[in-house]
């Protein structure tokens, strides 16, 4: 199995890390590609750089730091390596990428633009919580990260009505130990706006909202994540809400 792995929170964020230890569970060294940012690109989404170059620093022959976002090192990756990969796996992100969070997401990004290429992908990411700190933040994917994949690999969904599908995985925030299972789960949605402005030293900066632990109801990731257990939410490419649309050809 060949895989790509990628991150929004940068080449040398720890997140990598440990996702590069859970990918040599899957497949040998040699049949993995590092391709992540130079620098942080958490919040960018599946932005990619149209319209600037971009730079690529080797590290070693099968690590590269990419100076553009999480979805330009997923087409870097596809197009500069000449291998067609079998998968691609984006994070592990430091802190949650459920609900609205999701929407924002380059660890997410990069699973869109590895979906849209034809390539099984799934985004993982670590909830924040009073439980961890930065000694043992990623102890719950370190943990239980492997089996959540092979679990998504041996389901094997990867279309739905033609558009593609790929995977957004988020662990609670709490100990391996302390997680009391896995749930398919629908993206959940917090209640007001994630980011606002500030001003400082007469400079406009966006401002994130702390973490919220504000539960988002019976079946969706947050819920999930706040309870214990692992989300797994399967997305889609497709933006369209059919269930409106379908009320909509009815007029």
């Amino acid at each position: 199995m060949k895989i790509l792995i990628t991150n929004d929170d940068g080449i040398d964020a720890p997140g990598l890390a440990v996702l590069y230890k859970i990918a040599l569970g899957l497949t040998s060294a040699e049949k993995i590609l590092t391709v992540a940012p130079a620098t942080e690109q958490s919040g960018v989404s599946h932005a990619i750089s149209y319209h600037s170059s971009i730079n690529l620093e080797k590290i070693t022959k099968n690590r590269w730091a990419c100076h553009g976002t999480p979805a330009d090192c997923v087409i870097v990756g596809i197009s500069e390596y000449n291998q067609k990969f079998d998968l691609v796996l984006s994070g592990v992100n430091r802190g949650n990428n459920a609900g609205q969070n999701t929407m924002y997401s380059g660890t997410v990004g990069a699973t869109i633009e590895a979906a849209m290429n034809g390539i099984p992908a799934i985004a993982l990411s670590q909830f924040f919580g009073p439980k961890l700190d930065n000694e043992n933040i990623f102890d719950a994917v370190s943990m239980h990260g492997l089996k959540t994949i092979q679990n998504i690999l041996s389901i094997n969904i990867w279309n739905n009505n033609s558009a593609p599908i790929h995977y957004n995985v988020n662990f609670p925030p709490c100990l391996g130990i302390d997680v009391t299972g896995t749930s398919f789960t629908m993206q959940g949605y917090r209640t007001g706006a994630p980011f606002s402005t500030e001003t400082s030293n007469e400079l406009l900066k966006i401002k994130g909202l702390p973490q919220q632990q504000e539960d988002t109801g019976s079946g969706t990731d947050i819920h999930a994540n706040i309870n214990g257990k692992i989300s797994i939410t399967p997305c889609s490419v497709d933006l369209t809400n059919h269930a409106v649309l379908q009320e909509l050809l009815k007029l």
